[in-house]
């Protein structure tokens, strides 16, 4: 269904304007997210290099001025172009909950004593290769878009999918004590854990665009139909 975009990409007016627009946000939770990461896993203080609270604000008003040019742009066109429109407030959409999201992983670090790490060696790993396909995949994400990949966008949902797993996987350790950590940092981990699903969880569903019909955007295109939330 993105693909169809294509047409609009090439009219200049409105619609490209919003699907740039789409692009800044993702670049700008991208920086939010690695900042935020870096944060909590490598800060004692809890440092952030960018005004968390300000990013934020620009992308919520990147969120309301998309909203305006899609529906100036439907009340000045045939509805032909409804669906296309449809498509791009559901990206907004989800694009706005993963800044929110990472603002979650900087209140975190400035609650939490310390950077938070975990003192089994095997697990530790297993929490940076869960960081880094996520941050790997915003920019898989942002390719895939500007050049409408349904074969890129089909690697994320496969890379996502499993890290969203492994993300479960972490919050059952952490309850189970498996982890073998002290209270604050399984509170900080199982937290963590939830935030990185949701942010893959978001970055999936703007994925499905590419590659799904718009009744189907924020599912898997497999046979079983499972949701990416």
């Amino acid at each position: 269904m993105f693909k169809e975009l294509q047409k609009l990409f090439q009219r200049k007016g409105l619609v490209e304007q919003a699907l740039e627009e789409s692009y800044q946000m993702l670049e700008i939770d991208w920086d939010m997210f690695k900042a935020a990461k870096k944060s909590l896993r490598e800060s004692e203080s809890a440092e952030v290099e960018i005004d968390v609270d300000e990013t934020d604000i620009q992308i919520n008003k990147f969120e309301r001025d998309v909203r305006k040019k899609v529906l100036t742009h439907l009340a000045v066109h045939d509805a032909s172009d409804l669906n296309i429109s449809l498509i791009l407030i559901n990206i907004i959409n989800d694009i706005e909950r993963i800044g929110d999201y990472t603002k979650n992983i900087v209140t975190l670090a400035q609650n939490h004593p310390g950077k938070l790490e975990i003192s089994i060696e095997d697990w530790e790993k297993d929490l940076q290769h869960i960081e880094e396909t996520i941050n790997n995949n915003f920019g898989v994400l942002i390719e895939a878009l500007k050049t409408f990949d349904s074969e890129k966008a089909n690697q994320l949902l496969d890379d996502l999918w499993k890290t969203k797993k492994a993300c479960s996987r972490y919050v059952a350790a952490t309850i189970a004590n498996d982890l073998n950590i002290k209270t604050s940092d399984a509170v900080a981990v199982a937290l963590y854990m939830r935030y990185l699903k949701r942010i893959a969880s978001h970055l999936m569903n703007i994925a499905t665009s590419i590659v799904n019909p718009f009744h189907k955007i924020g599912y898997r295109p497999h046979k079983d139909m499972k949701e990416v939330n």
